[in-house]
């Protein structure tokens, strides 16, 4: 059955070869390819998770600094005002806090988005060496990336770091890859 607009077999021929048709068609048939080879390059990839990583950091960061109650108006700490909150007038209050945050989130950002594009990059990498996609990829790549990011505090910490990095992506990766039994979720039933 032809569907009003889609022109007989939708602009499909016999397995699925396009007929030559609509040039339209034919330049986003193109850049949806270049698209896909761009997303399975390693560079976009650690440029996406570093973006992504970014975003999510900086959220991460403004709802954590928000519910801290180590601020710098509390009196006697570090770059406190040492004296009252209540001698404070209110948009100072308003404005020390919300400056306080955005240096929290500032930096959660920075630091999310590091730890995705390198752990990104790495398993990339670590994918197109080997040649496969699976479990011992996450798990090279999380040891390569605790490592490094360890690295300044000597060898102990690099080996710690490597481990905890490589037993938490392994545990990540071994759950995003569970069977998804639940019938319902599926797109087409």
């Amino acid at each position: 059955m032809a569907l009003p607009g889609m022109g007989g077999m939708g602009g499909m021929g016999l397995g699925g070869q396009q007929q030559g048709g609509d040039p339209q068609q034919m330049q986003e048939q193109q850049m949806i390819k270049y698209m896909q080879m761009a997303m399975e390059s390693c560079p976009a990839k650690t440029v996406l998770a570093g973006t992504m990583g970014f975003g999510l950091g900086g959220v991460f960061g403004l709802f954590m600094s928000s519910m801290r109650y180590d601020t710098p108006l509390g009196a006697g700490m570090p770059g406190g005002v040492g004296t009252q909150i209540t001698d404070i007038p209110v948009r100072e209050q308003l404005r020390r806090g919300f400056k306080d945050m955005g240096k929290a989130s500032w930096s959660s950002a920075k630091n999310f988005g590091y730890i995705g594009a390198v752990f990104a990059g790495t398993e990339c990498a670590v994918e197109g060496l080997r040649a496969k996609n699976d479990l011992y990829n996450g798990v090279a790549a999380g040891c390569l990336t605790g490592g490094w990011l360890a690295k300044s505090g000597g060898p102990q910490a690099v080996v710690v770091g490597c481990a905890g990095f490589a037993a938490f992506s392994a545990a990540i990766d071994a759950y995003m890859r569970m069977p998804n039994d639940d019938r319902a979720s599926d797109p087409i039933v």
